[in-house]
């Protein structure tokens, strides 16, 4: 699968399945926007930029639509096209229902669900105008196929992505826009052990049949495939990836 000549942005791409995402697809010759709210982004461009390809680094908060709209400009000042979306920025704060803010609730689904939307806007017209297009959706299995405690925020920002994707996939076809979701199952990153509240791995891992919790890269890996030609006939879909988790 090349990317040579293309672009894409990847959001949340400071650290763990953003970031691998990322170089994935660097590595196959895709140019990258690297978009995040940290500075992580510089390393990452340089890395990116240590495999071959070109990278900028874009601090943006994405529930923040002018900021995504300045990023999103920014990209094309300096690569003069889009191909690829990945939405993949996400926070998941652990936090009861009955305990749950007005203010938790929003700042969730502000940044996993409005950051999704705003970003696809942002990319659209290029997409359009260019007859072509790639956006791929992380979502979870938490909200699209089981629930989890302490995470209802989270929980109802990722079952509304996959019908986002779904609407999005049949309004976009006839552009030649392919829309698609990713749900992975529990994923090693810095996100998942700050999480854990120096608790350790081991009880996650004994959830899962194949004894083993996904890395970035096995996502990244799907990423890429929803991101290239190969993928051309799939839209409006959502691939779980957890390792056999809710097969049970």
């Amino acid at each position: 699968m090349e990317f040579k000549g293309k672009v894409a942005i990847v959001t949340g791409s400071g650290q763990g399945i953003g970031k691998a995402s990322a170089l994935a697809l660097a590595k196959r010759g895709c140019n990258i926007v690297v978009p995040d709210i940290t500075n992580k982004i510089h390393e990452v461009v340089k890395e990116i930029e240590a495999s071959g390809s070109q990278a900028i680094a874009a601090k943006t908060d994405v529930s923040n639509r002018k900021q995504v709209e300045a990023m999103v400009k920014t990209a094309l000042a300096k690569f003069g096209r889009i191909d690829i979306l990945i939405n993949n920025s996400g926070i998941y704060p652990l936090k009861n229902l009955i305990d749950m803010t007005e203010e938790e609730w929003d700042k969730v689904l502000n940044i996993n669900l409005k950051g999704t939307f705003n970003c696809t806007k942002a990319v659209l017209p290029t997409m359009i105008k260019q007859k072509y297009g790639k956006i791929v959706n992380i979502a979870s299995i938490a909200g699209t196929t089981v629930g989890y405690a302490g995470l209802t925020h989270y929980c109802a920002s990722k079952a509304a992505i996959l019908g986002f994707t779904k609407a999005a996939a049949l309004e976009l076809a006839q552009f030649g826009i392919n829309v698609n979701a990713i749900a992975p199952g529990p994923v090693e990153t810095p996100s998942l052990k700050a999480n854990l509240n120096g608790g350790t791995l081991e009880p996650i891992i004994q959830t899962i049949p194949i004894r083993r919790l996904a890395q970035p890269i096995d996502i990244a890996n799907l990423v890429v495939f929803l991101a290239s030609d190969e993928s051309s006939n799939i839209t409006g879909q959502c691939i779980v990836s957890d390792g056999g988790y809710t097969l049970q």
